[in-house]
């Protein structure tokens, strides 16, 4: 009691001297970053625009899990080991519930991303830049608000749309019509004010090729096939895009920043980075024995384990190149020749490992949507539309020619469903490690039944989507949680 009435005695005495406690808080703040003044800077709406894309990437630890949980779900990929175990027992296992740490890094990193575009929709009239330059910010904002809002449909099914700041905090979930209306109208609407692609003022922002291309793929995956169709000739009509030759080499660090990658989580050694190297590497690898490829003290080796299905592995075509960078057998350090074949233990090698890669960052970028993908988005949309026709098996073979597969003939496929069972199995041979095999499951209808095949007679239409989290639920008492949870 004493020490508190020297303390209370003291604080009345500096009041006393300063005239008034409350007078001397309200300090006069001239600082560049005072509230009033931050946003209406270049410096300021582009440090928020900044933040926008980074919340929206899926790069980094949060990246990589997620990369991997939507792989875990399907024909593809599982995991043993390491922390990562327990949730990848829940996704291999369809055993996730809405308390999974996982899915409120999804919601979360999306609606922080959505949060910080629309203060810069709000706050860009009245900052002290160029019109021309406020248009692109803006452009770019819209672009973030629509790819991170597509993700969260993709995961979540419908969710509550924020466009403003001041919207209530209990909001009700859109219903799908507004949902989808909102996400194309703001990609269409972006497109005009983004640059042409190789004119962005920094590597990875948003491009008219990159707003177009994720329109394409929300189209597809919304089944709005003949605007799919329309908005991929707008694409490949620009003539900014193209197959890279060596599908090998594509996704080395080196050869980034290239003609296919049409948007990327972009990555940087010292994070955030790709960590997808740290859990494809087998137990104790010192060296690939086709390659030559040698381990780095630099990089890490999780106890982690990420592993390819034998299912998946074994169908590949003879001669398939895309098939090189997967792992069957390495040389550990003790110098022994370890086989991976038949045990459901083959690795992804897709990153090739960064030779500047520090600790658990490589610096391989993780591609949102490459050249690739819309070519055989175009296929297949095609093919739903006129069932098996030779515009499809044209842009499919372009594909299959890079792989060093021989072409397809358009007799080969006598139905829709025959048609478009193979480019399921094409998409699924481009594009593993990227994170498409359930979103393409999902869209085909076949991913339940995909798991029930593999044994995981758990698997319902409820896990068609995830869960809202449960964060996310108790926080808004408006949220109806997906049927089924």
């Amino acid at each position: 009691m004493k020490a508190m009435k020297i303390l209370s005695i003291i604080l009345a005495s500096v009041c006393m001297t300063l005239g008034s406690c409350s007078d001397h808080l309200e300090e006069e703040i001239f600082s560049q970053m005072a509230p009033g003044n931050f946003l209406t800077t270049e410096q300021g709406i582009k440090s928020v625009l900044f933040s926008a894309y980074a919340d929206q990437a899926i790069i980094g630890n949060r990246g990589n899990v997620i990369l991997h949980a939507e792989e875990w779900s399907t024909d593809i990929e599982w995991e043993t080991g390491g922390g990562a175990n327990r949730t990848a027992s829940l996704f291999i296992n369809y055993t996730w519930d809405p308390s999974v740490d996982i899915f409120m890094n999804m919601w979360s990193s999306q609606y922080t991303a959505i949060r910080n575009a629309n203060i810069v929709l709000e706050n860009i009239g009245n900052a002290e830049i160029p019109q021309g330059d406020k248009d692109l910010l803006a452009a770019d904002a819209m672009f973030i608000r629509a790819i991170s809002y597509f993700r969260l449909y993709n995961w979540f099914g419908t969710v509550p749309l924020r466009t403003s700041t001041t919207d209530e905090l209990a909001l009700s979930r859109a219903s799908s019509d507004e949902l989808e209306q909102f996400i194309i109208s703001e990609l269409e609407a972006c497109i005009d004010g983004l640059p042409a692609p190789g004119q962005e003022e920094s590597y990875g922002r948003a491009t008219k090729g990159s707003a177009r291309a994720v329109l394409c793929k929300f189209l597809l995956n919304t089944k709005k096939w003949q605007e799919c169709v329309e908005v991929a000739d707008e694409l490949i009509g620009m003539g900014n895009y193209s197959l890279y030759p060596s599908f090998e080499e594509l996704f080395k660090v080196h050869n980034e920043n290239n003609n296919e990658f049409i948007f990327v989580n972009a990555a940087i050694p010292n994070g955030p980075g790709n960590e997808h190297m740290n859990g494809a590497f087998p137990i104790n690898f010192a060296q690939d024995p086709r390659t030559g490829l040698t381990f780095l003290n630099s990089w890490r080796n999780w106890a982690r384990q990420d592993r390819l299905l034998d299912g998946f592995y074994d169908s590949f075509e003879e001669g398939d190149q895309r098939k090189n960078l997967i792992i069957s057998e390495y040389i550990n350090a003790k110098g022994e020749m370890v086989s991976l074949l038949g045990n459901n233990n083959t690795r992804s090698f897709k990153y090739w490992p960064d030779p500047n890669g520090l600790g658990n960052s490589h610096g391989n970028d993780i591609p949102e949507i490459r050249f690739a993908d819309i070519l055989l988005a175009k296929s297949e949309a095609l093919n739903e539309l006129n069932g098996p026709n030779q515009e499809s098996i044209d842009l499919l073979n372009q594909i299959r020619k890079r792989a060093g597969l021989n072409e397809l003939e358009l007799s080969g496929f006598s139905t829709k469903e025959s048609l478009r069972l193979h480019i399921l199995d094409e998409r699924a041979w481009e594009f593993y490690s990227e994170r498409k095999r359930r979103e393409d499951l999902k869209r085909m209808g076949m991913l339940i039944k995909d798991a029930n095949d593999r044994g995981v007679t758990v698997a319902k239409n409820t896990h068609v989507l995830f869960p809202i989290p449960q964060a996310a639920m108790d926080s808004n008492p408006n949220l109806v949680q997906n049927e089924g949870y």
